[in-house]
C-alpha cells in the first residue's frame, strides 16, 4: 500500500477533508493530512481567501512543503484546489514522487519546473466548477494531460468547486464516489 500526503482546501482542514482521507485509509493506505491553516477552519471559500491573503498565499503552500520535510521519499501527493499547490510543487520538486491527485485544481506545471518523467497523476473536476473552468485549471490540465499518457482528467457533470467534502454545500456523493474509485484504482497501479 501508498503512503499519501492529503493537502485541504482554502476552508481548512475540515472534518469532510479527514473523511476523504478516511476512505483512502479504509482502503490500506496510509494518509498525512497536514493543517496549513494551524487549526483554523473557514465557512466560506471567501473567508479563507481572506485567511490567506493575510498570511500570504506563497507562506501557506510552503507550510504544506515543510510539513513533509520528516516523511520519507516515495509518497504521493494529493490537494484539494489551494491543496494543489502544495502537492504539485512537492511532486514536481521533491525526488521520488510516486504519482499526484490533484482535486478540484491544477496548476501550469511550468510554474514548478519539470513534470517527473513517467509520474502519474489525476486531475477530478466539475466541468462547470467556476474556479476550475474560469481561473484557468481547466486551460492548464487540458494541454498537459494530451502531451502526457500517464495523466488523465475525469470531468464530472456540475458546477460545484469542493464536492469531495462531505460537509460543505457542493459536495456531491456520486461524483465522490467516482473520484474515489479512480483515485484507488491509481493507486492499486503503483
Amino acid at each position: 500500500m501508498t503512503e499519501i500526503v492529503l493537502f485541504h482546501h482554502i476552508q481548512g482542514l475540515t472534518s469532510g477533508v479527514v473523511a476523504f482521507a478516511d476512505a483512502l485509509r479504509e482502503a490500506g493506505h496510509t494518509v498525512h493530512t497536514p493543517d496549513m491553516f494551524e487549526g483554523r477552519t473557514f465557512e466560506s471559500i471567501e473567508a479563507g481567501q481572506a485567511y490567506c491573503g493575510e498570511v500570504g498565499f506563497e507562506e501557506v503552500r510552503e507550510r504544506g512543503v515543510r510539513a513533509v520535510q520528516d516523511l520519507p521519499q516515495g509518497l504521493v501527493y494529493a490537494g484539494f484546489s489551494l491543496g494543489c499547490m502544495p502537492a504539485q510543487k512537492l511532486l514536481q520538486g521533491r525526488p521520488g514522487a510516486l504519482a499526484g491527485l490533484f482535486y478540484h485544481g491544477f496548476a501550469d506545471p511550468s510554474w514548478f519546473g519539470a513534470w517527473p518523467e513517467g509520474t502519474p497523476a489525476q486531475i477530478h473536476a466539475m466541468d462547470a466548477d467556476p474556479f476550475f473552468v474560469e481561473e484557468g485549471d481547466l486551460e492548464a490540465a487540458r494541454p498537459f494531460v494530451e502531451s502526457h499518457d500517464e495523466v488523465e482528467l475525469f470531468l464530472y457533470p456540475g458546477d460545484g468547486h469542493l464536492f469531495a467534502d462531505n460537509t460543505l454545500a457542493d459536495y456531491d456523493a456520486g461524483a465522490t464516489k467516482l473520484v474515489l474509485e479512480r483515485s484507488l484504482a491509481l493507486l492499486e497501479r503503483l
